[in-house]
């Protein structure tokens, strides 16, 4: 068995807030091999973010602590690079420019400008963009903005690239292309990466593993599912195979059996409330106050009639005379 490159160890995380302390993370501990694509996923407020952030160093753990090739973490670095669901280029930039912006940063006095050209290049070449190097982030699509956030991350040189929902802004057709682009990429670099996402298929296509985490607070692993199909993966040829359909189920199953979304169970609580009409016993009938008592009746002369299909409403008192 490899040795473990990155270890999120008992990692345990609260927020203060004007009520006490806010669990968000409770114990999670996983262990991460070298060149691992692992995805997380769960229900809004699961604390997926949470974990990342961690990782990230943006957030320090209050329980725990994250080690990566046997050194812990303690603030952000270019060995973790992060990409976010909105690309975050600079506008008024180039696409190579914004590239550029992230290899000057970590190269320099390391690389010669001769150097960090050719790698920047590279870098845009890896996700199809070396044509618009020279475009501003106004001049290209959705789809293509992403690409070039992935490449400056890329372009770090990150032994951990921390993707958060990075394609969840796109469009269907895009997301697809993106995801394919990011099996080559990853086959070609052999990057650990660790990806939020909110799509199963996605998670079963992509990765090696997927972390299902319970509902917050107090969110944990609540399963650690390991995908065991063969890459190069073809979404086409996945689509009927047992294999993938049976990951697909098993995420949905815990996704929506073991752990229904909590958002779901209040609004259905809330609506029966609202609508619930109490049943009427024979006791609480003769219970009610005349200004309640409602009794079937025909119509008297004079009334206005109801439709046919409608029976007439009357208000008695006690001794059954017309209010």
């Amino acid at each position: 068995m490899p040795n473990t490159y990155l270890k999120i160890d008992h990692v345990s995380k609260t927020f203060p807030t004007p009520t006490g302390e806010f669990c968000a993370l409770d114990n999670v501990d996983l262990a991460i091999n070298q060149g691992e694509y692992i995805s997380i996923i769960g229900h809004s407020g699961c604390g997926k973010s949470t974990v990342l952030n961690v990782v990230a160093g943006l957030l320090d753990p209050s329980e725990g602590g994250v080690i990566l090739e046997n050194r812990e973490i303690s603030g952000p670095g270019p060995d973790r690079a992060v990409v976010f669901q909105h690309h975050s280029l600079m506008p008024w930039l180039s696409v190579y420019e914004n590239v550029a912006l992230a290899v000057r940063r970590v190269f320099k006095g390391k690389k010669s400008k001769a150097e960090m050209h050719d790698w920047i290049v590279h870098n845009l070449t890896l996700v199809h963009m070396d044509h618009a190097m020279e475009k501003l982030p106004s001049e290209i699509s959705g789809g293509m903005k992403q690409r070039v956030g992935i490449a400056r991350a890329l372009a770090m040189q990150p032994k951990v690239l921390l993707m958060d929902e990075p394609f969840g802004a796109l469009d269907a057709l895009t997301r697809s292309h993106m995801q394919e682009s990011l099996m080559e990429i990853q086959t070609e670099l052999n990057n650990t990466i660790i990806m939020i996402t909110h799509d199963v298929d996605e998670a079963v296509l992509l990765s090696d593993k997927i972390i299902m985490m319970t509902n917050g607070p107090s969110a944990t692993i609540g399963e650690v599912l390991e995908i065991d199909l063969p890459r190069p993966r073809n979404r086409v040829r996945l689509a009927d195979n047992p294999t993938y359909n049976h990951y697909r189920q098993q995420v949905l199953s815990f996704l929506y059996e073991r752990q229904r979304n909590p958002l779901d169970t209040k609004a259905k609580t809330e609506v029966s409330a609202e609508t619930e009409t109490p049943v009427e016993t024979e006791k609480s009938v003769e219970n009610r106050t005349p200004e309640t008592a409602v009794t079937k009746s025909e119509p008297e002369k004079g009334d206005p009639q109801p439709p046919q299909d409608q029976p007439a409403l009357k208000i008695v008192d006690r001794s059954g005379q017309a209010a």
